[in-house]
């Protein structure tokens, strides 16, 4: 195991600057998520780390050690891409091996090897089979099998679930979180999928335009976003946004005065959690009406015109409103999320 440090990293392509002094450290053993929209950077910065691209300025640390000059193969780590990368003429056996074909080990040792790890990604009963004979959930296990066969100081993941489907996608995340928790192997994980990245990780990193804008657990980023754009990135359905305006010990919203002090006056953005507005029979922040209606079973989400303004709420999925129905919602003011002018979130 080891560390990964990212120093002021750059990278350019021509004049085109991508990466834009870029620092991050991850410590032994940590489960990092670099997550964000498409060219963010994300993949980017972790081909950097693996050396299989050029860093245009700052360091890379594995361990320590200062890489930026070391081959993929003397950084001591693996990586999983997102097309799993493995040969469909060779079996799983030889697949999971390959990574082990220039160690100096006697071939028992090495058979050995292979079966543990096949024993650890339950691929046992497949080591015989070509790729061809297995699910996309099973070529992916034997990715990460040939990753793990080295035994690697730090593994690194470019979007590796992206190709499966939905189902196979959950369950693969349980299965990675799980090697994880048996391994202890510092892992950097790269997705756009913020639920990856939030039920994954020990740490989200969370990216725009070549940028970090947020680091933290992911009940951090979920809880206390540093901005808007890390407000609206985490979380489904996205924060509401509403225009507020606030005054001494109060912020009024659509109309309505929410006891909650922003420590400045004047015009601010107010964030509210879909999961903490709710329609309701009782005390109200807000009223409005029902414009659309989306069941999911134990719940139903219900978007609610408040005075021009359009908002998700959670309603009972039993007992839902209509459509075009009136409707009280309510929100704790202390779940509220305020926004200066410049989109950064007010303490």
């Amino acid at each position: 195991m080891a560390t990964v440090s990212l120093q002021n990293l750059r990278k350019t392509y021509g004049k085109t600057e991508v990466l834009h002094g870029l620092s991050l450290d991850v410590a032994d053993g940590e489960f990092v998520v670099l997550v964000g929209p498409s060219g963010c950077g994300k993949s980017t910065t972790l081909r950097m780390i693996a050396g299989l691209e050029d860093v245009s300025g700052g360091e890379v640390r594995i361990g320590g050690q200062v890489v930026n000059h070391l081959e993929p193969k003397d950084r001591n780590i693996a990586m999983v891409f997102q097309n799993y990368a493995i040969y469909p003429h060779m079996t799983v056996r030889k697949n999971i091996g390959f990574g082990l074909r220039r160690a100096k080990m006697p071939a028992a040792d090495k058979a050995r090897r292979i079966e543990e790890v096949a024993a650890i990604l339950s691929m046992t009963d497949y080591l015989d089979r070509k790729p061809a004979q297995l699910s996309g959930g099973q070529r992916q296990r034997v990715a990460i099998g040939r990753a793990m066969v080295r035994d690697p100081a730090v593994f690194l993941f470019d979007e590796p679930l992206s190709n499966l489907d939905a189902q196979l996608r959950s369950q693969m995340r349980l299965e990675i979180k799980k090697l994880h928790q048996r391994m202890h192997t510092t892992i950097v994980f790269v997705t756009h999928d913020q639920v990856e990245a939030m039920t994954m990780a020990d740490r989200i990193v969370i990216m725009k335009d070549g940028h970090i804008q947020q680091v933290g657990t992911p009940a951090e980023v979920f809880h206390q976003p540093a901005n808007i754009f890390v407000a609206q990135f985490i979380g489904a359905p996205s924060m509401n946004l509403l225009a507020g305006q606030a005054v001494a010990g109060s912020i009024t919203v659509a109309g309505r005065s929410l006891a909650r002090d922003a420590g400045q006056t004047g015009p601010i953005t107010v964030g509210i959690r879909p999961d903490d507005l709710r329609v309701t029979d009782g005390p109200s922040s807000f009223e409005g009406r029902v414009v659309l209606l989306e069941p999911l079973g134990a719940e139903t989400l219900a978007y609610v015109d408040i005075g021009g303004q359009e908002v998700v709420a959670r309603a009972d999925g039993r007992n839902p409103p209509a459509l075009g129905a009136v409707v009280q919602l309510h929100v704790a003011p202390e779940n509220l999320h305020l926004f200066d002018g410049d989109g950064k979130a007010v303490e």
